[in-house]
């Protein structure tokens, strides 16, 4: 059978045609796999370049999604209870996480990857046995494409990626493509890591040396508490935090400082001594967390309310076994959990600043000790120096004035010598104010209950009485004296403050060798005749009880009051003499 020549051009036109598609299809597939490459190249290099850790997650995610075309894709990272710490989506609006609620934990398909970190390529992810359906208001999706990410040998999280633009389902060549991106991704989150330890060391070196300068600069305690506070909700990412220190008589725990969204509605409030994440640190002396606070057992309702939208926390104990108080940290609901990452250097950075606390402490007790020091020198230096010399020069005036025959140099020569007599008294109760070492002793002393009376005035009258005290109050003067003593120089700074309109006040105690005197002296408008009930009438029945007496009149000058109360005392020599 013979061929015709026009037939034979036909079918070398026919095979010529299929030859040049096929070439054509095979240039459009070079063409596809050399601009899939150079996506793929982009995208490593895009991923590669991010320091900060959000940053480089996300970019992992956007560049996964326009390599394999997917509509939808998030990244999943594991935590270390084996969920979902973090979820990072792309392709879905802020409104619609809205409307869908609470992120994924990782259960269902999701929890697939973390139980079996193994690529999965699905047609349709509801027909998959481990498929858990969708929430509410989630967008619909069919296709489906996983790729766990490895950063060195340990599973970081998931790619997750769905609707495949254009085609049913996702290809083997999909699959190596994203496979390819997560090897680079674990790299860039290895290196991301990296710089973000290499930071929080920078951040938490700088905190410790702040800290420890403020420490020893002697700055006031709660300005230090606020200092800690500050760097700790810095590097540990909280939202907010807390510095709950012992509440002296109580047994609880308050929060001196606060610092956050909401801040103020905890400062100041008592935790509970038992059962609160704080109290738990506290009496353990070990470092707590929890994965939601709000849920923990509170003391009431208003309580509860405080911690209702807090999630995961962690307490610290500060200071030796805690003593010093607690650092409290926490996380809005639905944030990720404190790691072990993060806890760690916490408790590092709570254990530089105890150990910074004591140094400031021991410091503070040195300088008061060589302050006690200087003032038992300067003690006796008065008593053996000035004293003695005051005396000397005292008898001295005494045995002259036998000689002197002129009446006017007679009557200054003991002028002199009772001045003398005036001054070593002064000089000696200065020296019991300055060997008064205890301070705990002289905070309950009658000369610190008589200062502190006065102080507490300052506030009513508006201004600072001015007090003078002379002679050994402390030594000299018994329990039931120095309470009746206290007691109606608060009745009379009071009636100052009520009625005398006054803008100075003079206090004077003077304990005499017989007799304790005090005198209560204002500039105001003056007591008028008849006044005297109430309070008035209560000192004089102490002074009268005491075997004293009472008296209020005019100032010196005739204008204001003075007031004067005046006990006997046992007797005892105060007068000059070799001490």
């Amino acid at each position: 059978m013979s061929v015709s020549p026009e037939h034979l051009g036909r079918l070398s036109k026919l095979r010529l045609d299929e030859l040049l598609e096929e070439v054509r299809v095979r240039i459009e597939d070079v063409r596809s796999t050399r601009d899939r490459v150079h996506g793929l190249l982009e995208a490593v290099l895009s991923v590669g370049r991010g320091l900060e850790l959000p940053q480089v997650l996300r970019g992992i995610v956007e560049a996964a999604t326009t390599l394999v075309d997917a509509e939808y894709g998030a990244l999943g990272v594991i935590g270390e209870d084996e969920t979902l710490s973090e979820f990072i989506p792309v392709g879905v609006t802020a409104e619609q996480w809205a409307a869908i609620g609470e992120l994924p934990s990782g259960h269902g398909l999701l929890g697939e990857l973390i139980r079996h970190p193994e690529p999965l390529r699905l047609a349709d992810l509801a027909e998959h046995r481990a498929s858990a359906g969708f929430p509410p208001h989630h967008p619909p999706m069919r296709s489906f494409l996983g790729v766990p990410i490895r950063v060195r040998d340990t599973v970081f999280g998931n790619l997750y990626l769905t609707e495949k633009r254009g085609a049913a389902e996702f290809d083997a060549e999909d699959e190596a493509v994203v496979a390819t991106l997560a090897v680079a991704a674990g790299v860039a989150i290895e290196n991301a890591r990296l710089y973000e330890n290499a930071r929080r060391g920078q951040r938490r070196a700088a905190a410790d040396s702040e800290v420890t300068a403020a420490l020893l600069s002697g700055r006031p305690r709660s300005e230090v508490l606020e200092l800690i506070l500050g760097h700790a909700r810095d590097f540990a990412d909280a939202d907010l935090g807390l510095v709950a220190v012992p509440a002296e008589g109580t047994g609880r725990l308050r929060a001196a400082v606060a610092a956050g969204p909401g801040a103020e509605r905890h400062r100041g409030t008592l935790l509970p001594a038992t059962g609160s994440l704080a109290a738990e640190a506290f009496a353990a002396g070990e470092l707590r967390t929890t994965a939601d606070l709000g849920r923990e057992p509170h003391a009431d309702e208003a309580a509860a309310e405080r911690w209702r939208d807090l999630g995961p926390a962690v307490a610290v104990p500060l200071g030796t076994q805690g003593r010093e108080g607690v650092l409290l940290l926490a996380r809005t609901r639905g944030r990720p959990a404190f790691t072990q990452t993060e806890t760690d250097p916490l408790a590092g950075f709570a254990a530089r600043t105890a150990l910074a606390m004591e140094l400031a402490e021991r410091r503070s007790d040195a300088q008061e000790l060589a302050l006690l020091e200087d003032r038992d020198r300067i003690a006796r230096d008065l008593h053996d120096l000035a004293i003695q010399r005051l005396f000397a020069t005292g008898m001295t005036l005494q045995s002259v004035q036998r000689f002197v025959d002129h009446p006017q140099a007679a009557e200054r020569l003991r002028r002199a010598v009772d001045d003398l007599d005036e001054t070593i008294k002064i000089i000696r109760s200065t020296i019991f104010g300055l060997r008064s070492h205890e301070s705990e002793a002289a905070a309950h002393s009658l000369r610190g209950a008589v200062v502190e009376a006065v102080q507490r005035a300052a506030a009513a009258l508006g201004f600072s009485p001015a007090l003078r005290v002379e002679g050994l109050l402390d030594t000299r003067t018994d329990g039931p004296v120095g309470e009746h003593l206290v007691a109606v120089l608060g009745e009379a700074l009071t009636n100052a403050a009520r009625h005398a309109r006054a803008s100075s006040v003079d206090v004077r105690v003077v304990v005499a060798a017989r007799e304790l005197s005090l005198t209560v002296t204002d500039d105001g408008v003056g007591a008028p005749p008849g006044t005297e009930r109430g309070g008035l009438r209560n000192m004089r029945e102490r002074a009268e009880a005491l075997g004293g007496s009472f008296d209020l009149g005019p100032g010196p000058d005739g204008r204001g009051t003075r007031l004067s109360w005046r006990v006997p005392l046992p007797t005892a020599d105060t007068g000059p003499g070799p001490d």
